[in-house]
């Protein structure tokens, strides 16, 4: 884990608004102490799940894409430090780990355009060299007996979660998608928009269900594709649930449970799906903040999942009064996930 930073009581200390008569999150959550071996502190620990950040929008830029993604992390860690330590949730049950240091590979794609073919390929490989990093260390999160809760980047970060996860289990994962678009695009080089593509053409991803898909941007290219694989890659789509209502949300969320939930699976949560919150491909239409809460917790409740990973969310793209909602919608999807899927224990 070379390229970690790791989080210090310090840094806790500076995120943590203190407060006479009450405990925050960031009083109770775990750091690795200075100079301690990382692997066998995880391993060591009884808290369960552990925080990593990936301050990045390399992979978004690539596809296209407005940057901002890299802002997320430090945004989410702030309000996830000021949440109330309670009986509904405790700060106890966290190891803040730290973030990847993607500092110099941001500074590389400061001056690169991405109409370039050449530049795209530089900004490919720059994508490429995070997935080694990010897949590494989800390897080693999961190998100690720990859940990841990974924030921040671009949707390109989903393959090496799936990698990570895959190489930790000794045999290919399944994942649940909510997300307004596939991420199943052609191999043209990594970005955002082919994570699990490429996680399934190297063979770490077994089952795949992208949950409300948005008829208006997904390409019939990628349908046929879809269509073909559809033993292995299914998918509804926003349109069918909340507009036409010829599904139920209920339900189809127990249909694409059903369809993964017999090998270890990983929830990745693309911010981009939910309206008005500010992302590379900020939408206006979709499902609500109190679905995909709903949403998170039901997958969470079962014993075979394995990670979560929310992306895409920019707060640097937001209206600055509104900057901190992000970090705060984030922190609402972290405990739901951890009350969920604590019962499994």
């Amino acid at each position: 884990m070379e390229k970690l930073i790791p989080f210090t009581i310090n840094d806790l200390a500076k995120v943590t608004n203190h407060r006479s008569g009450e405990i925050k999150f960031g009083e109770k959550m775990i750091v690795i102490p200075s100079g301690a071996d990382k692997v066998d502190f995880l391993k060591q620990s009884e808290a369960k799940y552990v925080l990593l950040g990936i301050p990045e929008d390399i992979g978004v830029r690539a596809n296209y894409g407005r940057p901002g993604a890299a802002s997320a992390w430090q945004c989410a860690i702030k309000s996830i430090a000021n949440i109330q330590h309670n009986r509904f949730s405790k700060g106890s049950n966290i190891i803040i780990l730290g973030h990847i240091n993607v500092a110099d590979e941001m500074r590389e794609v400061e001056n690169l355009d991405f109409n370039d073919i050449d530049d795209r390929s530089k900004l490919s490989q720059l994508v490429e060299k995070i997935d080694k990093e990010v897949s590494h260390i989800i390897f080693t999160i999961i190998k100690a007996g720990k859940t990841p809760i990974i924030i921040g980047g671009g949707h390109n970060n989903a393959y090496g979660n799936i990698k990570g996860a895959a190489l930790a289990k000794g045999k290919p994962i399944n994942a649940i998608n909510f997300d307004a678009h596939s991420d199943f695009r052609i191999l043209e080089g990594r970005h955002s928009g082919n994570g699990f593509s490429y996680a399934y053409e190297e063979g770490f991803l077994k089952k795949y269900f992208i949950f409300g898909l948005h008829e208006n941007y997904t390409s019939k290219s990628v349908l046929d594709i879809i269509k073909k694989l559809e033993d292995r890659v299914r998918y509804n789509t926003y349109d069918s649930v909340n507009i036409r209502k010829e599904k139920d949300f209920n339900r189809e969320m127990i249909t694409a449970l059903d369809f993964i939930k017999n090998d270890a699976f990983g929830i990745e949560i693309d911010l981009d799906a939910i309206p008005n919150i500010a992302s590379s491909a900020m939408t206006i239409s979709g499902f609500s903040v109190e679905e995909l809460r709903q949403f998170v917790s039901f997958f969470a409740e079962h014993k075979n999942a394995a990670y979560i990973h929310i992306c895409e969310g920019a707060p640097d793209l937001d209206n600055a009064p509104n900057n901190n909602l992000i970090g705060k919608l984030i922190g609402y999807l972290v405990t739901d996930f951890i009350k969920a899927n604590l019962e499994q224990d």
